[in-house]
This record gives structure tokens, C-alpha cells and sequence, in this order.
């Protein structure tokens, strides 16, 4: 999926003298307090880590309070979404005016009634929820899981042709592409399909910057998070 990227990194953890004798736990304890939150220094939210201890020796820090700093090298896994990039999330509630959803477990995602194209109509049907397609009625947009937790917010849209529910997308590869290569034709800056993204669930369309700033000025009520 777009957002994700690896990074080796060289860093220094400091431990207290009592955690000499399970100094690889205290180590793993300490680098779980960087995960699934943004860090400016790595530039992404961190989702994983793989370390490796460079030496057995560590270097005592003096100070009022004592403790140690154990070198090593890790691999991190980074999620740093850019604007114009397509991104895979699990639809998490649908109103008639929205589409909220979850990407990677951790990012909330809102695409609001004006970043919705016009082929896709609400629907309440049979205690059920959804986004159907006008044109193609299988294509459809359902509630998945439900989650409770909210860190990363992302501004999304499903304007762009190469958007909508993955599975139909996958199976329908040949009409929603010629749709989008028609589009492009009209309007040479849409967005390039990557073929890459296409796995699960649906998928977003993030604004861009200026996008953003434009829609602020015209809708000055709105906070975003």
C-alpha cells in the first residue's frame, strides 16, 4: 500500500543500571513506546521495528540520574501518507453526508458528502447501510468492523474514478480504468492508476494542499483535527 516505507536507523536507548541483566526486554519495552505514533525524527508514524544490538558493551551516562546507552541499528516500517496518494482503509460508518473509515488500524479517515462523486447514492436497505454505484449496481460500499480508537485523522475523497469499493474495483478492472482514462483526457490532472493498491476493502483519494486551503476559505465553520 502507498504510505508505507522502510528506514534503518541508528539509535541509542537508555536504561536504567537495574535492567543490566534483561537488557534486551528493557530494550524492546522501550522501543514499543514509539509505535503507531507520528515522530518527527523518523518523519512517518512508526508500525514496526526489527533491532539489532551492536555490541554487548554500553556507555555509562552520568548525571543525577544514572543509566546506560545500549547502541543499535533497526529496520522501522514508517506510515507517512502525502497528498494525491491512494491509500487502502475498512469503512467503519456511513451516513447520508459521509463516509468514515480506518486506515491501518490506527488512522481515521472522513470523506466528506462534496468529495463523494455523484455516481454513488446512499442507501438504506434491510437495516443496512450503503453506498451504491449508479451505474454499476454491484459496486458497493458496506460497513466493516467497527473501531473505537482514533489517532491519525485523514482528510479523503472518492472523486477520482480509480476510488470506490476494492473488490468490485479488482474484478471490474477493464470498466472503472477505461472510465478513468476518459476522465484523464478530459482533465490532464487526474491522478495515474496504480495497480499496486488495489487489495483490499476501498479506497481513498487524498486533497491535496492547496485543495485543502481553497475548501477552508470557502468553509470557514470547518475544524480539522
Amino acid at each position: 500500500m502507498a504510505g508505507l516505507e522502510e528506514c534503518k536507523a541508528n539509535l541509542v536507548v537508555y536504561l536504567h543500571p537495574s535492567k543490566a541483566n534483561c537488557a534486551s526486554d528493557a530494550i524492546l519495552s522501550e522501543l514499543s513506546t514509539l509505535l503507531f505514533s507520528y515522530n518527527e525524527t523518523f518523519g512517518g508514524v512508526v508500525l514496526a521495528y526489527d533491532p539489532n544490538i551492536r555490541s554487548n558493551l554500553a556507555k555509562i551516562v552520568p548525571g543525577t540520574f544514572t543509566c546506560f546507552g545500549v547502541q543499535l541499528k533497526a529496520k522501522l516500517l514508517l506510515f507517512n501518507p502525502k497528498s494525491d496518494m491512494v491509500l487502502e482503509g475498512e469503512v467503519v460508518k456511513l451516513t447520508p453526508n459521509s463516509i468514515h473509515a480506518v486506515v491501518l488500524v490506527f488512522s481515521s479517515v472522513v470523506i466528506a458528502d462534496d468529495d463523494i462523486r455523484d455516481k454513488f447514492k446512499y442507501k438504506f436497505k434491510g437495516e443496512e447501510e450503503m453506498y451504491v454505484s449508479r451505474t454499476h449496481r454491484k459496486h458497493k460500499i458496506k460497513l466493516g468492523p467497527f473501531f473505537d480508537e482514533e489517532i491519525l485523522h485523514i482528510s479523503g475523497s472518492l472523486l477520482a474514478h480509480h476510488t470506490g469499493g476494492v473488490r468490485w474495483l479488482d474484478n471490474n478492472l477493464e470498466d472503472w480504468s477505461r472510465a478513468d482514462s476518459t476522465a484523464t483526457k478530459r482533465n490532464t490532472g487526474d491522478m495515474k492508476l496504480e495497480n499496486d493498491t488495489l487489495t483490499t476493502y476501498w479506497e481513498i483519494f487524498l486533497k491535496s494542499d492547496e485543495q485543502l486551503r481553497n475548501q477552508r476559505k470557502k468553509e470557514d465553520n470547518i475544524l480539522e483535527v
